[in-house]
C-alpha cells in the first residue's frame, strides 16, 4: 500500500474580534471544503499557532447549516480542530509536506498575519518548491512574508482574497486590523478578484504555480480541486 504524502493545513488561534469583543476564528466551509477534496489523496495534518483547540467562529456553524458537508464535518471531525498541533513543531520539515493551506475566517488577520512562525515557514515551503495555498482572510498569512533575498512574497504574484468590497458588504471595515485586498496591493501584489461579490475566484501564481489562493467561501471547493489538479 502506497503511503499518502503529508498536507500541512493551518488554522487561526485568535478567539475573539478585539473591536467588538465577539468570537471570531476560522471559518468552516473554508477548512470543510478543501479538507474532503485532499483528505482521499493527503494525509492531512492540521496546526494553529497555538496548538490544541483552533476556534470556529460559531457565524459560520450557522451560515453553512443548510451545507450537509459542513454540518456531517461538525458531526464526525471535531478532533481535528480540537487537538491541533502547535505550529513551531512544522519548521524545518517542509519536506515531510507536499504543500501548507491556511484556512479563512476574520481570525488570521489577527494572529496568522503577524506570525514570526508562521511566516518562516511560508517561506521555507515556497523556497522549497511546495504549494503554498490560502483562501478568503487566509491570503493574510502571506501579507508579510519575506523571502530570503529581501522581497515580498507576494510581490509581482497575482493573487486574490477576500476583497476590500466584500468585507465592507458584510460591515467588517472598521474592525479588522488592515484590509486584505489593499495591504496586498501595498506588497506589490497583482490583486485579482470576481466581478462579483463573493463569486468564485481562483489564482494560480508563483514558481511553477506553488502559489495558490482563493477569493471567499464559495472559492474553497475550487480551490481543492486546483491544489488536487496541480499536485497530479
Amino acid at each position: 500500500m502506497i503511503e499518502k504524502p503529508n498536507f500541512l493545513f493551518v488554522l487561526s488561534s485568535q478567539a475573539t474580534l478585539p473591536s467588538r469583543g465577539t468570537p471570531t476564528g476560522w471559518y468552516l466551509p473554508e477548512l470543510v471544503h478543501p479538507y474532503n477534496k485532499l483528505a482521499p489523496h493527503f494525509n492531512i495534518v492540521i496546526s494553529s499557532p497555538a496548538g490544541g483547540e483552533a476556534p470556529l467562529d460559531p457565524y459560520s456553524i450557522e451560515a453553512t447549516k443548510d451545507d450537509s458537508d459542513c454540518q456531517a464535518f461538525l458531526e464526525e471531525n471535531e478532533n481535528l480542530w480540537k487537538e491541533t498541533e502547535k505550529l513551531s513543531s512544522f519548521l524545518g520539515r517542509s519536506a515531510e509536506f507536499a504543500g501548507i493551506f491556511y484556512v479563512g475566517g476574520h481570525g488570521p488577520m489577527f494572529d496568522l498575519a503577524t506570525d514570526l512562525v508562521s511566516q518562516a515557514l511560508i517561506r521555507e515551503f515556497y523556497e522549497s518548491s511546495k504549494v503554498v495555498s490560502a483562501v478568503c482572510h487566509g491570503p493574510a498569512a502571506l501579507v508579510n512574508v519575506k523571502l530570503s533575498n529581501g522581497t515580498y512574497l507576494v510581490s509581482n504574484q497575482t493573487v486574490t482574497g477576500l476583497s476590500d468590497a466584500e468585507e465592507e458588504y458584510m460591515q467588517f471595515t472598521r474592525d479588522m486590523p488592515f484590509l486584505l485586498e489593499s495591504e496586498l496591493r501595498k506588497r506589490g501584489a497583482k490583486f485579482e478578484s470576481a466581478d462579483g461579490l463573493f463569486e468564485v475566484k481562483v489564482v494560480v501564481s508563483g514558481n511553477g504555480g506553488n502559489l495558490v489562493t482563493g477569493q471567499n467561501p464559495r472559492s474553497a471547493a475550487v480551490i481543492g480541486d486546483t491544489l488536487l489538479k496541480i499536485m497530479a
